[in-house]
């Protein structure tokens, strides 16, 4: 991961800049669309939502989240469900949750 940092530092320095911006301001919540972000120390403690296609996901950032990326903290896919068939053999339509 250190070679991304070090590839897209000056990114990630924009990007920090503008989260110190808006926890000043007073937002709790900072929302991104930022998936491939490498969490850093400064970042600790902060609450975002990181995008994951549909909708914003809250993070609230960790020590143990250091080195990961923001993306791997929001599912973007959904688990697949399969019908069950009845006794007849024909396939039921799943329930809905």
């Amino acid at each position: 991961r250190k070679r991304n940092v070090l590839r897209n530092f000056q990114e990630h320095e924009k990007f920090l800049t503008r989260v110190k911006e808006k926890l000043q301001k007073g937002k709790k919540l900072i929302k991104t669309h930022k998936r491939d972000l490498v969490i850093m120390p400064e970042l600790v403690g902060v609450k975002m939502g990181v995008y994951n296609g549909r909708d914003f996901v809250p993070v609230e950032i960790t020590f143990e989240m250091l080195g990961h990326k923001l993306g791997e903290f929001s599912i973007s896919r959904a688990k697949t469900k399969h019908s069950k068939e009845d006794k007849s053999g024909k396939k039921k339509a799943p329930k809905k949750e």
